[in-house]
C-alpha cells in the first residue's frame, strides 16, 4: 500500500547521539515489502526502564510481558517488529516473544527479562519465529543506524518518520532526551499511543522515571485521538542510561527534577502531536481547548467527545463552521454541562456565547481559519475552573481508503 506523505508532516529533526544507546535495523520480511522492519536498540548496563501501555483488554503478549518487565525497572535491549502485531495469537505468539528475548539475552549475556519486545501491524497472525530469528540475527551484527532509520523502521501505515529531541539542565550537567514514535490509525486515549520510545542519557531511578513518564502521558498520549480505537499493542517505553553523569534523580525533590519532568512533558507532547499529524487521511491538525469545566478530567472527557465525533471531524474536513455539532458532542460526553452557559469559538472567534449564537457573528473569518491546516476550537463550559487541551485530526475519505485496504 503506497501512501502519500501527510500534508501535515514535519521534517525529521537533527537528533544527537545518546551515550549508552546503539540503534540497528534489519529486514525480517514480516510482510512482502522491500524495507527494514526490525529495530534493535542496545542499551548500556544499568539502564533504567519505565513504560505505559494500552488499556485494551485484548492486548498482545508483548504488552503483557512488558508490564511485568517494567516492574523490574532495568533494560539492556529493545526489539521492535513492524508489520505483525502478534496480538490474539495465543501460545504461539508468546513463544515467538520468548525466543526473541532469549536470543538477544544470549548475545548480550543478560537476563531475558532485560530484553523488551514490541510488535505492531496486523492482528491475529502469529509472529513467524523463523523470520524473527533471522531478523534478530541480522540486526545484532548490523552497522549502527541513525535515529531516522530507526523511526522509519518501526512504522506501518505511517507516511513520515517521527522523531523529537529536547534537553534539560540537571545542576551543571546537560542531559538529552530523544524520542521516536510510530502511529497513524487506531489511536485513542487511555493507552500510550501506538509505539513510542524515549531515550535519555540522564541518571534517573526507575521509580521516578516511571512517575515522569506516567504524568507526561496523561497530558499528551492520553489527550490525542485519530479514530477512537485503542490498539492491542500500544506502548511507550522510556530508557535512561545514566551516562550523562548527573547526580541521580531519585524523586521530585531531587535537584534538577523539575527540569527533567518538563523535558519529559515536552518530548511526549512533540511525539503525540506527530502521531495526530499523520492520522490516516488527515488534512487538518485540530486543537480543542476546553475551559470552565467542573474539573480538569471532566474537561478532558468533553474534549475527547468533541475530538471523536465523526460529525465534528467531517465538518472541519469540509471547512464548515458547524458549531451545533460541537454542542451535540459536549452534550453526549456524560459530563456536567449547561446548554445556556456554553460558549464556542473557532480560531479565537466566538460563534456562540452563553448558549446563544452571537447576533453580530461573521462566519467569513471563521471559514478562512477552517480552510487552513491548523485548526483551533475553544469551548467554555461556564461551570468551573477545569481545563484541558486535546488534539485530533479531521476525518476524510482517505481514512476509509487506507483501512479498507489495510491487509492487502
Amino acid at each position: 500500500m503506497d501512501l502519500e506523505t501527510s500534508p501535515l508532516a514535519l521534517p525529521f529533526p537533527e537528533m544527537p547521539a545518546i551515550d549508552g544507546v546503539t540503534l540497528r535495523v534489519a529486514r525480517a520480511r514480516y510482510k512482502n515489502w522491500d524495507r527494514c522492519d526490525l529495530t534493535y536498540a542496545e542499551l548500556a548496563e544499568g539502564t533504567s526502564l519505565a513504560g505505559v501501555f494500552t488499556k485494551n483488554v485484548c492486548c498482545s503478549t508483548e504488552v503483557e510481558m512488558g508490564r511485568e518487565q517494567v516492574k523490574l525497572g532495568r533494560a539492556r535491549a529493545l526489539i521492535v517488529n513492524a508489520g505483525n502485531s502478534n496480538a490474539f495469537t495465543g501460545y504461539r505468539g508468546r513463544e515467538a516473544v520468548e525466543q526473541i528475548m532469549a536470543q538477544v539475552a544470549n548475545h548480550l549475556d543478560c537476563q531475558p527479562s532485560d530484553v523488551l519486545v514490541s510488535s505492531t501491524g496486523v492482528i491475529g497472525v502469529p509472529l513467524p519465529k523463523d523470520k524473527a530469528q533471522a531478523g534478530v540475527e541480522a540486526a545484532l551484527t548490523a552497522e549502527p543506524c541513525s535515529w531516522q532509520d530507526a523511526a522509519d523502521t518501526i512504522g506501518t501505515t505511517d507516511t513520515f518518520a517521527k522523531g523529537a529531541t529536547t534537553s534539560a539542565m540537571i545542576g551543571d550537567t546537560r542531559v538529552t532526551l530523544n524520542g521516536i514514535i510510530k502511529g497513524s490509525g487506531m489511536i485513542a486515549p487511555d493507552m500510550a499511543t501506538m509505539l513510542g520510545y524515549i531515550f535519555t542519557d540522564a541518571a534517573v531511578e526507575p521509580a521516578f522515571l516511571q512517575a515522569c513518564l506516567s504524568a507526561a502521558s496523561e497530558q499528551t498520549y492520553n489527550c490525542i485521538t485519530v479514530d477512537s480505537d485503542t490498539s492491542t499493542s500500544d506502548t511507550v517505553l522510556a530508557f535512561a542510561t545514566g551516562k550523562a553523569g548527573n547526580a541521580p534523580l531519585v524523586n521530585a525533590d531531587s535537584p534538577g527534577a523539575d527540569a527533567f519532568m518538563a523535558a519529559m512533558l515536552d518530548i511526549c507532547r512533540q511525539l503525540a502531536h506527530l502521531v495526530v499529524r499523520d492520522g490516516e487521511g488527515a488534512q487538518k491538525f485540530i486543537s480543542i481547548s476546553v475551559t470552565g469545566a467542573k474539573s480538569d478530567e471532566s474537561a478532558r472527557r468533553i474534549g475527547i467527545a468533541i475530538a471523536n465525533s465523526p460529525l465534528v471531524k467531517t465538518a472541519i474536513a469540509g471547512g464548515d463552521a458547524n458549531w451545533g455539532r460541537v454542542v451535540m458532542a459536549v452534550g453526549k460526553a456524560g459530563e456536567p454541562a449547561d446548554r445556556d452557559k456554553l460558549s464556542i469559538a473557532f480560531g479565537g472567534i466566538w460563534a456562540a456565547k452563553d448558549g446563544l449564537p452571537l447576533a453580530d457573528y461573521d462566519e467569513a473569518p471563521v471559514a478562512k481559519h477552517l480552510a487552513g491546516e491548523e485548526i483551533d476550537v475553544t469551548v467554555d463550559i461556564g461551570l468551573g475552573d477545569g481545563k484541558a487541551t486535546v488534539w485530533t485530526c479531521d476525518l476524510t475519505h482517505g481514512y476509509i481508503s487506507i483501512n479498507a485496504d489495510y491487509r492487502s
